[in-house]
């Protein structure tokens, strides 16, 4: 089924509530040495309470990780200040690495710490940070993703909803042009509402998230933020996917009662019929997402990016606990 391409940008991240608690990360991908050499990530994630007015804002915990793949998605390099993360070395993206993330740190995993959410995020990020190259090769990459088409069509034939047999994504080697401008994630009228991000120079991706937790009543409230985006040679960036949810939760349960998705950007015109299919997730604890999504939206039912946007609610639990605090 065609849903219509989606160009909507949602703009920057909103103002932090009050009586709210806000994580923010990010998984930004370099190539130093060229599009042929080493991957490089930079992951940042702050967790920040913020109280009765915005000016009463504590930081709660925060990280920076640094990573280099090879074109396996293999991990040849890793490392954090606060965390040996050098049992990670060997592992892949995308192959059975967040087994191995539940394996090798599984306190990161159980405190539902940010830098989990970070690391995670790698298979997803890597799989897709390629794309960035579109904005800088110009027709070469156009004849790169020509060439190799008839591979990627076999390989990626049900992965996820849009690349459903007979979707348009392999119907056509020239996907559609749905890459709108996007504007920077800090709010102007709210300095705290980001945490700070890496200088860009070149060709660059960035996956950003944004969890934004409160109370209300008996229920735990939750609105998401996701984005995939590129730098551009003009100095701006663009984006190839974008994502909003509300989510709200029993809080003593912890089980979810609502749950609602809003694709702002994606890039083929079927990929938004995925959101209907999350609905089969109210009803279960919040805190098991990270396995339920997985069994539940597997292949044509789900949207990769979606699932990984689902996916990170498992923490919001943790988030909450620190307003009672």
């Amino acid at each position: 089924m065609t849903f219509g391409l989606v160009t909507d940008p949602v703009g920057h991240a909103p103002v932090r509530r009050v009586n709210s608690v806000r994580r923010t990360s990010s998984l930004d991908s370099t190539w130093p040495d060229g599009q042929d050499g080493m991957l490089h990530m930079e992951g940042r994630c702050r967790d920040v309470a913020t109280g009765a007015e915005l000016g009463s804002m504590e930081e709660l915990r925060s990280d920076r990780m640094l990573a280099q793949l090879d074109d396996n998605r293999t991990i040849r390099a890793v490392e954090c200040d606060r965390l040996d993360l050098s049992p990670l070395v060997g592992a892949r993206g995308g192959g059975h690495l967040r087994a191995a993330l539940e394996e090798k740190i599984p306190d990161e995993l159980a405190q539902g710490s940010p830098l989990y959410l970070v690391l995670d995020d790698i298979s997803g990020a890597s799989l897709v940070s390629g794309w960035a190259w579109s904005r800088w090769m110009g027709d070469d990459f156009e004849e790169d993703m020509k060439s190799g088409f008839e591979e990627r069509r076999k390989f990626m034939e049900n992965v996820c909803h849009g690349f459903a047999t007979g979707n348009s994504a392999l119907a056509t080697d020239r996907p559609p042009r749905n890459n709108p401008e996007v504007v920077p994630l800090q709010n102007p009228q709210d300095d705290e509402s980001w945490h700070d991000l890496p200088e860009v120079n070149g060709a660059n991706f960035r996956r950003a998230r944004r969890i934004d937790v409160w109370r209300e009543d008996d229920a735990i409230l939750i609105d998401v933020g996701f984005q995939d985006s590129a730098s551009d040679p003009s100095g701006g960036r663009v984006a190839i996917h974008e994502y909003c949810l509300q989510a709200k939760a029993d809080a003593s349960s912890g089980v979810i009662t609502e749950l609602a998705a809003t694709p702002h950007i994606l890039p083929f015109p079927e990929c938004p019929g995925a959101v209907a299919n999350i609905q089969v997730l109210v009803g279960m604890p919040i805190r098991e997402m990270r396995h339920r999504v997985i069994d539940e939206l597997p292949g044509v039912k789900g949207c990769t990016h979606l699932n990984d946007l689902l996916r990170g609610l498992a923490e919001a639990p943790v988030l909450a606990s620190f307003l009672a605090d």
